[in-house]
């Protein structure tokens, strides 16, 4: 069942909101309560978060909740690019609210806290943005929109446990953006711009990258394969 647009742009403000409630939540223990909850129980919080509403949402609007997953799957031929910019619209405002709620329930440290920050340098940092979103939108590619035997309900597994390792992998370093979405919202509370291009253009560059390569690589039939030989010559 195909759903209306604004059904599905209402669905991604939601399962944005409440996947960066879980994440934000997951951080703000780590910085309340430092010891109790370390890299790997912040990669739990995101993980677990995104494959909750992926499950709640992704039969109406294809779960996103993040704009270089939009841009990923419109460029990899997925989703239709004449939709790419209300699905931006609605995960920002999901960010932002969820961004808001965090503040108003933690108080403004928590909200400091959510600004990502690299520890390693800015080539480095832009460099993992790249290729963690890259993987990830082949993850999402293979797991949840084209016919792969394990796809359909293993898919929110199969993203959030993504979402868990490259966490536990990245985190430490990059903060662990892998969002524009989740980047932009507590870097324009916290009016902190300095490394917010990190992770507005390594996630976007990633998304394109990762939704291109899934294009060339995914089965084809024999019409599809001659459009392709055709560009190429």
């Amino acid at each position: 069942m195909i759903y209306p647009y604004w059904k599905r742009l209402i669905a991604e403000i939601i399962g944005t909101f409440g996947f960066l409630v879980f994440a934000f939540s997951g951080i703000a223990v780590a910085v309340i309560q430092p010891g109790v909850m370390g890299a790997v129980g912040v990669a739990a919080a995101f993980g677990l978060g995104l494959a909750m509403m992926i499950f709640a949402f992704g039969h109406i609007s294809g779960g996103h909740f993040n704009p270089a997953v939009s841009l990923g799957l419109a460029a990899g031929g997925q989703f239709p690019i004449r939709e790419v910019a209300g699905y931006w619209g609605a995960q920002i405002i999901g960010a932002f609210a969820a961004c808001g709620m965090a503040g108003a329930l933690w108080g403004d440290q928590v909200r400091e806290a959510l600004v990502n920050v690299p520890t390693v340098s800015q080539g480095a940092a832009v460099a993992a943005e790249i290729v963690f979103v890259a993987l990830f939108v082949i993850v999402i590619s293979a797991v949840a929109t084209d016919s792969a035997p394990w796809s359909g309900v293993m898919a929110p597994l199969a993203i959030g446990g993504f979402i868990f390792v490259a966490g536990i992998a990245v985190w430490p370093f990059t903060g662990g953006g892998f969002n524009p979405a989740r980047a932009l919202a507590p870097a324009v509370y916290d009016m902190s711009f300095g490394n917010l291009w990190i992770y507005i253009v390594g996630p976007l560059a990633g998304g394109a990258l990762g939704g291109l390569i899934y294009w060339l690589m995914r089965a084809r039939d024999p019409g599809e394969m001659g459009q392709l030989e055709e560009m190429s010559s």
